[in-house]
């Protein structure tokens, strides 16, 4: 059962019960928002400066994949590199170019 589900059941639950359907809700609002910071402030992102710490650390998340995008982009081509490499010196010594050397 979805946390919506649930919540709509209880505040259903405390308005059966004689509550008022506003201050029911008023009530879940309240404890999810406190709920919500108290998460925040066990993470340590309760302060000012929170959401410039997660900019940051996206920006930083970011900067990482995209080097290591760029180091398996260049560990490709090197594989390529080496592997035409190979190639091109087995057909020169296939058709004898190394007697031309000596």
């Amino acid at each position: 059962m979805g946390n919506e589900m649930m919540l709509a059941r209880m505040i259903a639950q405390a308005e059966a019960l004689g509550g008022d359907l506003s201050a029911t809700t008023a009530i879940a609002e309240e404890a999810s928002e406190a709920g919500a910071r108290r998460a925040l402030a066990r993470i340590g992102l309760s302060d000012e400066a929170a959401g410039a710490d997660v900019a940051e650390l996206r920006e930083l998340l970011r900067a990482w994949r995209d080097a290591k995008r760029s180091a398996w982009k260049a560990a490709v081509g090197w594989v390529v590199r080496m592997v035409l490499a190979l190639v091109l010196i087995g057909v020169a010594v296939k058709l004898g170019f190394g007697a031309w050397v000596r």
